[in-house]
């Protein structure tokens, strides 16, 4: 049995800098993995066949679900018939802008290339993981934060920045990506919702020098808009980190996830005990990033 960790992603910036004739988004954003994450096992059982089982009371686990999917793909790419009996226990929250479904993928690949002794390339994996979805590919580099450009499939790896410390909130939500890009292009096409000016060069200089007063200032995600009005919690979220201390709170991805930056640890958790009073329906937790490779063991 190889046994793996899927880590979950912050946006810490995002821009949507327009709609691209193949119909995708053009992006610039700025990941950073956390430490929050769910855990992957695979055997390899006799025969073919790909199998998906998981603790997770409703997510789905047939042909759509992009661990199979990601598990199809190196199949094929590899011209192997080795079958993988994978299950998943799930800890990050589904569909709530952090990523987990593409790090379950890109986890896939890494469990699976050494399950069945493929010896496969760091870079040919990071190739297929860019057929499975924009965020999958971030999930295969060494390093904790990256500048995603294109559809955010294509990362530019940043190292030397500090350990960060959050308050990660997410609301009984789930938010579809493709129902919150499609409304920003209708709220763009209406000339309705525009986003603060962000600049992703000062976002860069304040992570690097742990200046949290800058980033405040800089910070942005344009999704978060059209993700407020499918679900207003968001705002109270934000509204409630801000109000309890922290000096940046921002919304990760597509929502509904929203992130409260913290001085340190100690500050995050007692921001975190004051907005875990505040609704007991809200998954609350302290994260920090999540340093190193994907961790595949035996």
């Amino acid at each position: 049995m190889i046994r793996a960790e899927a880590p979950a992603k912050l946006n810490l910036y995002l821009r949507v800098l327009g709609r691209r004739p193949d119909g995708y988004h053009e992006l610039e954003t700025v990941f950073e993995r956390i430490d929050l994450a769910d855990e992957l096992t695979f055997e390899r059982p006799p025969g073919s066949a790909l199998t998906l089982t998981t603790d997770h009371p409703t997510l789905g686990v047939g042909v759509d679900n992009l661990i199979l999917k990601a598990a199809r793909l190196l199949q094929r790419t590899a011209g192997v018939s080795h079958g993988a009996a994978i299950h998943l226990v799930k800890r990050i929250p589904v569909a709530g802008g952090l990523g987990g479904g593409s790090s379950d993928a890109a986890t896939t690949l890494v469990g699976l290339n050494k399950l069945w002794g493929l010896s496969m390339e760091r870079a040919r994996l990071k190739a297929l993981a860019a057929e499975l979805g924009s965020d999958v590919p971030f999930f295969l580099e060494e390093a904790a934060f990256a500048v995603g450009r294109g559809r955010g499939e294509r990362c530019e790896p940043r190292t030397g920045l500090p350990t960060l410390w959050h308050v990660l909130v997410t609301p009984p939500a789930a938010l579809s990506t493709k129902e919150i890009f499609d409304d920003w292009d209708r709220a763009q096409a209406a000339a309705g919702l525009t986003a603060p000016e962000g600049s992703l060069r000062i976002v860069e200089h304040a992570l690097s020098n742990g200046s949290l007063s800058e980033l405040a200032q800089w910070v942005v995600n344009d999704l978060t808009p059209v993700a407020i009005r499918r679900c207003p919690l968001i705002l109270t979220i934000l509204s409630r980190l801000h109000e309890a201390g922290c000096p940046v709170a921002l919304m990760s991805g597509s929502g509904p996830s929203v992130l409260g930056l913290c001085h340190d640890s100690e500050h995050a958790n007692v921001i975190a005990d004051r907005i875990r009073r505040l609704d007991a329906s809200w998954f609350v937790h302290v994260v920090k990033t999540a340093k190193g490779d994907t961790a595949v063991g035996e």
